[in-house]
């Protein structure tokens, strides 16, 4: 195998081109001059170390501290570059508040519970499930129940605190030290703010990443004469194996929500800005750049420590998680017709299978244990089976 696509010059006369779906683009590299912080970043370090992969081009113009998309960004909501589940309807994250509540449960109601979320946006779903987490008090009972965040932009960490939290967050500098922010929640857990996952504390966990492993950077490669297109993401296999090997020694769950394949798709490489598709070359820093997620590949990186399940679509996973039932409670407690409206706009943006229904699946990772009492006590895992309804 060899890289496929290198940024051999980044010169503000010369043009470029990359290779996608058969067909070159080609452009003059004046257009990049939105962004020169990042330009001339990049091409003081072509110029000094030579040709960059695609991996590390995503990783300077996503997360570079200085200039990376992620870093100095508000991307999300109607005026962002996309839009996520958790900002089109609350049913989403109230959903998968009930997940984590059931594989708690399902796992022997563990007297600790940390709810961490990987990339957690604007904090919505955070918010969603710390809602359900309240009205769920009698179940939960007394465990010690805490929220972590690792998040490595400052300004959407900013943007989750004004959204979790009701007084101010007190902020730590320094990049060594393991929490950068901290405070407490409007529903009274403390939430803690990490840039990476190894400073969570251990303990059982339930850890959720919607649309975080996307955005970790790919490798592409041609493969054989035919010059077969692969994309590989080494980062989001490191995670996942992190995250299976916290759960088989501490406990807990991992659900993986994003838009991906079971290793059926081999060149989706693309950018977004706007809400439209983005030429990945353009204004590098400028505009979200992701790939689909190969979860066949994360499935292989688990290495047998832990229980998979899926990927199912979201049209499949919301289903068996009763989102059908919830509307019909939420329609009926509706004050106006603009509300339900809003609603059944909402439930057809996640379900439709032509919009997010099965574009978006899930992934969960499970303790091995817990596979033992699915077949001992005919638990099954909430969202991977269907629901029936007596």
């Amino acid at each position: 195998m060899r890289t496929l696509v290198r940024l051999k010059q980044l010169a503000l006369e010369v043009p470029c081109s990359m290779w996608r779906d058969g067909c070159c683009w080609n452009f003059s590299l004046r257009r990049l001059q939105s962004n020169m912080s990042m330009l001339k970043h990049l091409t003081s370090k072509i110029t000094a170390t030579g040709p960059i992969s695609v991996a590390e081009y995503m990783r300077e113009a996503l997360t570079n501290p200085v200039s990376g998309y992620y870093v100095k960004n508000d991307m999300l909501g109607v005026d962002g570059d996309f839009i996520t589940s958790p900002e089109i309807s609350q049913i989403f994250g109230e959903l998968l508040g009930v997940w984590c509540v059931s594989e708690w449960m399902a796992a022997g109601k563990s007297s600790v519970l940390q709810l961490v979320e990987l990339g957690p946006g604007r904090g919505s779903l955070t918010s969603d499930i710390l809602r359900v987490f309240s009205q769920l008090k009698a179940v939960l009972g007394k465990v010690d129940l805490s929220v972590h965040l690792v998040e490595i932009s400052p300004k959407l960490s900013q943007v989750q605190a004004d959204c979790l939290t009701t007084d101010q967050t007190q902020a730590f500098d320094g990049d060594d030290v393991p929490v950068y922010r901290s405070g407490t929640t409007n529903t009274g857990l403390p939430v803690y703010w990490y840039r990476q996952i190894e400073d969570v504390p251990r303990g059982f966990s339930i850890f959720i990443a919607h649309e975080f492993i996307d955005a970790l950077p790919i490798h592409k490669f041609q493969e054989g004469e035919k010059r077969h297109h692969v994309e590989v993401c080494p980062e989001g296999g490191v995670i996942v194996q992190k995250l299976s090997n916290r759960i088989a020694e501490d406990g807990g769950a991992a659900l993986i929500a994003d838009y991906g394949h079971d290793g059926t798709k081999t060149d989706t490489f693309r950018g977004f800005k706007g809400h439209q598709l983005h030429n990945v070359l353009e204004a590098p820093g400028t505009a979200d750049l992701t790939a689909d997620v190969d979860f066949s590949y994360l499935r292989k990186m688990t290495e047998d420590h832990v229980t998979c399940l899926g990927p199912i679509t979201q049209q499949s996973f919301l289903k068996n998680m009763g989102i059908d039932t919830r509307l019909q409670i939420l329609l009926r407690s509706c004050p106006d017709s603009s509300s339900r409206a809003q609603l059944m706009h909402g439930y057809d943006i996640l379900m439709n299978p032509e919009k997010m229904g099965h574009r978006f699946h899930f992934f969960s990772v499970l303790s091995r244990s817990r596979l033992a009492a699915i077949k001992a006590t005919l638990l099954p895992v909430a969202g991977f089976t269907e629901l029936r309804l007596h």
